[in-house]
């Protein structure tokens, strides 16, 4: 067994088996290792039948049978296993359905230890369905038991069993590619002790130990590829602007623009200006701060000097938007501006293509349209990607490799705390844009609990009827069903044994479904996920603007993206369960006409910090204090996340430091990477050969995104 191996070579996996893992992107041995729990049962927690403060929640039990399992057939295709079992403080009827093969299993006077939630009715005790595990003198039972995210075809037993094969492997699987000294210096395991304590921990201390050094390992490789790529791109000649004059197309603007705009657009000048490597620079700013205007100067700039520009969004709908706002400029400055979508159509699509291979066509905008292989540019010089994080790396990529040393521009509405500035863009030159446009009116934002369930429908119906729109945005796109894993949610940088007491998550479908029944059944109410298609996605995007509805319940879809002036009031359900970055990036989705705009944070969450972290919206308006404020309660695992900012800085995807909590470790792996460049910037010692390594397998795999 080697990590490169099929996961063919592990015991019991057949053809059939082995397409279950593949359909989860499970094709090697290294694959299932890095294949990570989602949760932990904490099964060490045993409780006596008598504690009724763990009822209604899942615990460990130990148990005595008291009698032989009857069974019956309760309906077609239904069959019923019961019996009773008891401990010293009193007796459970226990309870498992189409499993009558447990007959075999629990005889009278064994002794199992249980792991469910007890229910109470009137006096009565039952446990529907409980893992199990007999109790014996030559067994030790694990006090932590991992849940993995699993795919049809699978279930856990079978998946630890296959897990637990691996792990006994270990020491022939895996060499410590972390040098020896930053290992020590920073109390860190070696990996092997981290992967087998990841998968099979035997304390709650050495799983959170296992945690921090799998972290660091992703942090610290993370910030050494930064460094390589960045590297890479001043190797590679980037056509230069001589005309860095923008002032004809501000002299169309109706508006002046703000300082951090001028400043944004003196940096691309900058860089364009007899430049000797590409730009790569990335503008990042609150929403309605003004980045499309930066944008705009950085495709003049091309234009007025020869080359040809592209501007690539996410959605339909929002590479509409630009080319409405941009096109009319341009005209009026004899550049030809066209809008190519994959709903164009094929005719005028391909007379747009020719125009763009000629350089009849200056400056074009579209969506992934744009890089597919019939695509050609004269003089591509400035690719820009808008709501970048929203493309994979590769479609990123795509766009500047259709020009070798084309300059690439891309926006974010995301603020990043000034102290994870430099580390999560490490790779990239920084514009920030932290002044909004004079006039724009603030968003009041409130925090309400569900006693005021009526009052806000009350409200929303006022705002629907003064001929506005409304956004509510819920955690989840359906309800979630009893989960069959009995699964108690981990959080590795919180306690182990906290069980959070969080309100049940508000579902998009059933809640649209809900309001549009019951609620407003007169209004027009549409529902919005990502689990749609990106043709329906944007169908009802361009509905919403256009005022075809009156109320869009989704999920953080919308949480970017479209413009919508008319929309004053943003509904955040369940706000306990989003960052402030995000909470501030869905409440940048109102405010954007003329009319005054509202923020409703919907949450009964009962827990301090939860109210205290809602609070702060109430109070800040400005993205850059508000992420400084999410960093220091949060930590930084949320601009992390996949639809965070690394994902936006376009190189690489982060595991399991997406959760990452401890901001001190995220300082430590990066001083650690930039001592070690400092002392060996081309990781050439025999020290460092495992860490070359794995640095050229990340930087290979991500080779596309360099210029």
């Amino acid at each position: 067994m080697e990590l490169n191996s099929s996961v063919k070579v592990l015991y019991g996996v057949g053809d059939k088996l082995e397409k279950s893992l593949n359909a989860g992107g499970l094709y090697t041995i290294k694959d299932m290792l890095y294949h990570f729990p989602r949760a932990y049962q904490n099964r060490a927690d045993v409780r006596d039948l008598s504690d009724e403060s763990s009822y209604g929640q899942y615990h460990s039990y130990f148990l005595t049978v008291a009698n032989e399992p009857t069974t019956a057939m309760i309906r077609r295709g239904m069959n019923l296993l019961k019996f009773r079992a008891f401990d010293d403080t009193g007796k459970v009827n226990i309870t498992y359905f189409n499993q009558n093969y447990l007959k075999e299993v629990f005889h009278t006077g064994g002794t199992f230890r249980f792991w469910g939630k007890i229910e109470k009715t009137k006096r009565t005790l039952s446990l529907t369905s409980p893992a199990y595990e007999p109790v014996l003198p030559t067994k030790i039972l694990e006090p932590l038991v991992p849940v993995y995210p699993l795919f049809r075809g699978l279930n856990q037993k079978q998946f630890i069993k296959l897990q637990r094969e691996i792990v006994d492997n270990l020491s022939t699987l895996v060499k410590d590619f972390l040098p020896e000294s930053i290992r020590i210096s920073q109390g860190l395991p070696t990996l092997q002790a981290a992967l087998c304590s990841i998968h099979a921990p035997e304390s709650e201390d050495m799983l959170n130990r296992a945690i921090k050094r799998l972290t660091f390992d992703e942090l610290f490789l993370f910030a050494l590829s930064l460094a390589r790529l960045k590297g890479a791109r001043s190797s590679v000649i980037a056509p230069s602007f001589e005309d860095t004059d923008v002032s004809p197309l501000l002299s169309l603007l109706p508006y002046t623009p703000t300082n951090a705009q001028m400043k944004a657009i003196k940096e691309i000048c900058i860089d364009t200006c007899n430049s000797k490597k590409p730009m790569s620079r990335i503008v990042v700013g609150d929403v309605g701060c003004g980045k499309t205007l930066v944008a705009a100067a950085g495709a003049y700039l091309a234009c007025k000097n020869g080359y040809q520009c592209a501007l690539m969004a996410p959605t339909e709908i929002l590479a509409h938007q630009h080319f409405e706002s941009m096109a009319p400029l341009f005209e009026k400055l004899n550049i030809k501006c066209e809008l190519v979508t994959g709903s164009t159509p094929r005719k005028e699509k391909n007379q747009t293509l020719s125009r763009l291979k000629s350089g009849e066509t200056q400056f074009i905008i579209g969506t992934h349209a744009l890089i597919q292989g019939t695509v050609e540019f004269k003089n591509l010089a400035l690719a820009i990607t808008d709501e970048q994080h929203r493309f994979g790396a590769n479609q990123r990529s795509s766009l500047s490799q259709k020009s070798m040393g084309a300059h690439t521009l891309v926006m974010s509405a995301t603020p990043i705390p000034r102290t994870l500035q430099f580390m999560i863009y490490g790779d990239l030159d920084i514009s920030l844009i932290d002044e909004m446009p004079p006039g724009r009116k603030k968003v009041s934002t409130f925090v309400v609990d569900e006693s005021y369930r009526q009052r806000l429908n009350a409200f929303i119906r006022k705002q629907v009827d003064e001929g506005h729109q409304v956004y509510i945005v819920c955690p989840a796109v359906e309800e979630k069903k009893d989960d069959a894993d009995n699964v108690y949610d981990y959080d590795p940088f919180a306690s182990l044994f906290e069980d959070s007491k969080e309100p049940p998550l508000k579902a998009a479908v059933e809640y649209a479904e809900e309001l549009s029944t019951n609620v407003f059944p007169d209004l027009r109410v549409a529902f919005l996920h990502g689990k749609m298609t990106g043709k329906e996605k944007d169908q009802i995007m361009l509905d919403f603007a256009s005022g075809n509805i009156d109320i869009l319940v989704s999920t953080t879809v919308i949480e970017v993206g479209v413009n919508v002036p008319n929309a004053s009031l943003m509904i955040v359900e369940n706000a306990e369960r989003f960052g402030l970055s995000q909470l501030h990036q869905l409440r940048g989705r109102v405010g954007r006409g003329s009319a005054q705009s509202y923020c409703v944070l919907v949450s009964d969450s009962k827990g301090d910090k939860a109210i205290e972290r809602l609070n702060i919206m109430k109070t800040l308006y400005d993205g850059y204090s508000i992420a400084e404020r999410d960093l220091q309660m949060r930590g930084p695992g949320d601009f992390f996340a996949p639809s965070g900012t690394v994902r936006q800085s376009g190189q690489l995807d982060l595991g399991i430091a997406q959760n990452c909590k401890d901001t001190l470790l995220l300082h430590s792996a990066f001083e650690c990477a930039r001592n070690l460049l400092e002392l060996d910037p081309t990781l050439s010692s025999q020290e460092n050969a495992l860490v070359k390594e794995q640095v050229d397998r990340i930087c290979s795999e991500k080779a596309g995104t360099i210029n």
